[in-house]
């Protein structure tokens, strides 16, 4: 028996594009919200710890963590719609949140459409 520790496998691809999608969204913003000096509160717990604390439960391959962004991603898509629309100043950003939103949505869903899609009907 050796002393080396055992080697966890790479992630699957979809799980590496979502973790790199909820890193992404906190960083976005976290330059919308935080560096601009306002809704600091607001900010930093509503819109960058949520998925930066996801981003941490998918790297250490918490299944839930995949769930809630999942859940959490059409909550961001729907203010991503409402901003784009109604906020010709934040339009930019809203964009960028609408094309992470549906990228953590497909990303946290692929393995549960391929199962079901996948099995054989008869």
């Amino acid at each position: 028996m050796s002393g080396a520790a055992p080697e966890r496998a790479a992630a699957p691809r979809p799980q590496r594009v979502l973790l790199g999608s909820l890193i992404a969204l906190a960083v976005l913003f976290a330059v919308w919200y935080l560096l601009p000096g306002q809704h600091w509160i607001a900010g930093l717990g509503v819109f960058v710890l949520p998925p930066a604390l996801l981003a941490v439960g998918v790297a250490l391959r918490n299944r839930l963590a995949a769930y809630w962004a999942g859940v959490l991603a059409l909550l961001w898509f729907c203010h991503g719609v409402m901003l784009a629309w109604s906020s010709p100043g934040e339009r930019l950003y809203a964009w960028i949140e609408l094309i992470l939103a549906l990228t953590v949505i497909f990303s946290a869903n692929l393995a549960g459409l391929k199962a079901r899609l996948g099995r054989k009907r008869g």
